[in-house]
């Protein structure tokens, strides 16, 4: 019989698929693994704008768990993997992650989404009271990473550095008439800071910028106010359904511009929703092409192949795959299996190799990976790097 990929999935079955479905019996709050278990929790979108992507986000983890855990897990305990959806919706977020940390005491966290859905966390002091660990989180936004933070350990480059990227790539092709269509948060705030910042190092200022609300398709006003100003390239920082609707209706219009887009998009997405309209798009990748050579991308496939029931290849569902390798290997390290020796084994990586993609912490440093290439989107959701 033929399995549908994931995306297609019902939420309910997608958690089941994960072993999110079993909820721990509640027992007092400990900060150290119990003697058959490690207990992950992820707090991801399964519903609402950021479905797709999340669902594929939760893939990535599930199957290098679920691989590992073939091989007997790890300091010989095996990985439960519990998920709770939160809608991209950042109170659920944060009831979610109480609940894995008391309910489920998860010994660390992994692949959240949302810039301001992770600064809540740190605003209410949830990670450092917890004394957790969030490893590989969904997100390039600055407000996380400066000031420093000790509890958040980032395996992908900053929307400053894909926006630099970006800036640079149109720079060089005589391009300085660039417009921003920003997500109304501080996801998107980061991104359009990202382009200002960049755009003043090239001694060229922002044409226009516009944005629209958060977990919404409203963009009718802000493509109104960036086709007034015609800009030469617009870039676009948000997730795949308003980017679809924006790149719908600005095409509606006649309008000529080179669309780029940040990382956190699905492609198949996007074709999905936008059709013809996604042509041309180029999108910031802040991981190898999963579909590459790299030994680190066949593990991925391999993986894929063997515990994905039926998903398909995404740069999604690679990120949080490398992002649970690399948690994998800070569990390996661990001396005590409790949520401070999971830090203390993450600090200790200082230089990983997963097999062609190259990771770093120490106790100074949280910024795993500064790699950023651009890829152009193709008809059938491929990207062409």
């Amino acid at each position: 019989m033929h399995t549908p990929p994931a995306s297609m999935w019902p939420r309910r079955q997608l958690l089941q698929a994960v072993g999110a479905g079993c909820l721990a019996s509640l027992s007092p709050w400990s900060h150290a693994a119990k003697d058959d278990e490690i207990v992950i929790g992820q707090s991801v979108p399964l519903s609402g704008v950021l479905a797709d992507t999340g669902r594929d986000m939760a893939m990535g983890g599930k199957i290098c768990f679920d691989a590992i855990n073939s091989q007997g897990g790890v300091q010989g305990r095996k990985i439960r993997h519990v998920i709770l959806d939160d809608g991209y919706d950042v109170e659920r977020t944060l009831a979610n992650t109480h609940e894995l940390l008391q309910k489920h005491e998860a010994l660390a966290l992994f692949g959240f989404a949302g810039t301001g859905n992770i600064q809540r966390l740190l605003a209410d002091k949830v990670l450092a009271n917890a004394g957790v660990a969030l490893v590989g989180p969904y997100t390039g936004g600055e407000p996380l990473r400066t000031p420093y933070n000790p509890w958040i350990f980032h395996i992908r480059a900053s929307y400053a550095e894909e926006t630099s990227a970006m800036v640079k790539q149109l720079v060089f092709s005589g391009i300085t008439n660039i417009g921003v269509f920003y997500q109304d948060d501080a996801f998107g705030q980061s991104g359009l800071q990202g382009v200002v910042s960049a755009l003043a190092a090239a001694n060229l200022d922002l044409t226009v910028a516009a944005s629209f609300p958060k977990n919404t398709e409203l963009v009718d006003s802000a493509v109104q106010a960036i086709a007034a100003k015609s800009p030469q390239a617009v870039i676009l920082i948000a997730t795949n359904r308003p980017v679809a609707a924006f790149l719908q209706k600005y095409r509606a219009l006649s309008k000529s511009a080179l669309f780029f887009n940040i990382s956190v998009v699905n492609p198949k997405a996007i074709v999905q929703f936008a059709g013809a309209d996604a042509r041309g798009l180029s999108i910031a990748q802040v991981v190898p092409d999963p579909n590459g050579t790299k030994p680190i991308a066949q593990s991925y496939r391999a993986d894929l192949a063997k515990f994905g029931a039926g998903a398909q290849v995404s740069s999604s569902s690679f990120e949080e795959y490398v992002a649970a390798k690399v948690l994998i290997e800070g569990l390996r390290r661990a001396k005590t299996l409790t949520r401070a020796g999971v830090i203390a084994g993450l600090e200790s990586l200082e230089r990983l190799d997963l097999g062609g993609h190259v990771i770093g912490f120490d106790p100074n440093n949280r910024l795993g990976s500064h790699f950023v290439e651009m890829a152009s989107l193709r008809s059938d959701g491929r990207l062409i790097r």
